[in-house]
């Protein structure tokens, strides 16, 4: 067996709870809940091709990887520092075989790949539109954040390209953005079929959605109750702890 990656000075090795690790240089972007919500949220049936789009450091694919084991995973990423990080997280987790990393862009996700290629696609796209909180440099969190390479109709509509008739299309985004979200699945092919509001307290109005839509779907959406992830400032709620795979009274 191959030595594993060595951790760099200013690296930290992530333990992700499920006998995976992840490598993160905390200057560049880390991952947030809204990618482990992502993962927890969408679903893969034995022998299917999932792609993450925008994947990072990988951490959907990696996290996915353990509650789906059958399945294979491909991770797109533009940045190549990224896509590194990920790679390495990969090898050092031994998932070669199951995880691959490609670097690449988004909007030629259809020419890399192919038509009808993945029977699930995942992503966390960049939220942000517009000069929105911008700083002028164009370094990874502002690429993960802002859509300064991709907006969200190329990310649905590459989605679509590369998905299978009833494949299935899951993404993590902001409710301001929800109409826009509704409307630009609809107009690429992709039916909504389930959401789920995200609330960071149960008095609070949401500021995540969890989304999944299936291209060629009929037309019928589910409603999911909603997600609170905190009991009150600084304590998860169970079910956010049971996401993290951790039981009451341990700290995230």
């Amino acid at each position: 067996m191959e030595d594993k990656p060595v951790i760099l000075e200013n690296e930290r090795l992530d333990d992700l709870q499920n006998g995976y690790m992840l490598i993160q240089n905390p200057k560049q972007f880390c991952f947030g809940i809204d990618a482990v919500l992502l993962a927890w949220f969408a679903k893969a049936k034995p022998g299917e091709r999932i792609l993450d789009m925008g994947t990072g450091t990988g951490i959907v694919p990696i996290l996915m990887k353990a509650r789906y084991p059958m399945g294979h995973y491909t991770g797109l990423e533009i940045q190549e520092e990224s896509a590194k990080l990920a790679r390495r997280s990969v090898a050092y987790n031994h998932l070669e075989e199951d995880i691959a990393i490609v670097t690449g862009d988004i909007k030629e996700a259809g020419n890399l790949f192919g038509g009808s290629s993945f029977q699930v696609v995942t992503s966390n796209p960049p939220y942000m539109i517009g000069n929105h909180g911008l700083t002028g440099d164009n370094t990874a969190k502002t690429i993960a954040r802002h859509e300064t390479l991709c907006t969200l109709e190329d990310v649905i509509s590459q989605a679509a390209k590369v998905l299978t008739s009833k494949g299935r299309f899951y993404m993590v985004h902001r409710p301001f953005r929800l109409a826009e979200i509704m409307s630009t699945m609809v107009r690429c092919g992709i039916e909504p079929k389930r959401m789920r509001l995200v609330h960071p307290f149960a008095d609070k109005e949401p500021n995540l959605v969890l989304i999944e839509g299936m291209r060629g779907g009929n037309s019928r959406i589910q409603v999911e109750k909603p997600l609170i992830v905190y009991d009150r400032p600084g304590v998860y709620t169970e079910e956010v702890l049971e996401i993290y795979g951790r039981k009451k009274g341990q700290e995230l």
